[in-house]
């Protein structure tokens, strides 16, 4: 039996964690540059730090969870009102589920032979799946989501966070933006790759916006600084 895998498939988790990683590293990053740049202390940029991690990670596991769990609720809305229908008008739910299958190109006869077998062994689930586009591998898991976007966020975080601990104050600057950026280039490939897109492309695309993110961080900084000086 041959399974080919797509890169389709990995679409999903794929972009999950590139998302969270590279806010976690642009978000800190940033926001160590910012505070580097109103020419706060060593410990005060570590407290940011820290601080901006632990926020940013408990923001992107709440809006995750969130979201996903509204998720939840529309998939279980749809299933219940798919089960009231097919109470209701089981032979009209068989037209239903072959008309989809004439629709894919499936031959009428052979459509309806499909769709009387796969009501038979289940109805609700070869709706769910063909109707609703609903199956074990894509429904939502709102827990899941939210610890997956906190890791990924906190991960990506942390980079920055190291760097600006252990650079020396007169190079926490150039270290932070140059280990950003390299990341941030590392983790454009790595994506690229994985989803078999362009890697030049992902890469110049993610390394340009957070240097953009970095320089209004640290332009907005050094206005404050001077402010509130």
């Amino acid at each position: 039996m041959h399974l080919e895998r797509h890169s389709i498939e990995r679409v999903g988790w794929l972009r999950a964690a590139v998302l969270g990683a590279n806010d976690g590293i642009v978000s800190t990053a940033s926001l160590v540059l910012g505070i580097a740049s109103a020419g706060s202390s060593s410990s005060g940029i570590l407290l940011a730090g820290i601080a901006g991690l632990v926020a940013g990670a408990m923001s992107m596991a709440t809006g995750e969870y969130v979201s996903v769990s509204s998720q939840t609720d529309t998939e279980r809305a749809a299933l219940a009102q798919e089960k009231k229908e097919l109470q209701a008008d089981y032979e009209g739910e068989v037209h239903e589920l072959t008309s989809l299958y004439i629709q894919r190109g499936v031959e009428p006869v052979l459509a309806h032979k499909v769709a009387l077998q796969l009501m038979e062994k289940d109805a609700l689930d070869a709706h769910s799946r063909e109707e609703l586009g609903l199956t074990e591998t894509n429904s939502a898991r709102p827990l899941q989501a939210a610890i997956f976007s906190a890791a990924s966020f906190s991960a990506g975080a942390l980079l920055p966070l190291i760097v600006a601990w252990l650079a020396p104050s007169t190079l926490v600057f150039p270290f932070v933006i140059l280990s950003t950026l390299v990341a941030l280039t590392f983790l454009g490939y790595i994506s690229s790759v994985a989803g078999k897109a362009s890697p030049l492309k992902a890469m110049l695309r993610i390394t340009f916006w957070s240097a953009m993110a970095m320089a209004l961080s640290m332009g907005a900084g050094t206005l404050a600084g001077q402010v509130l000086a």
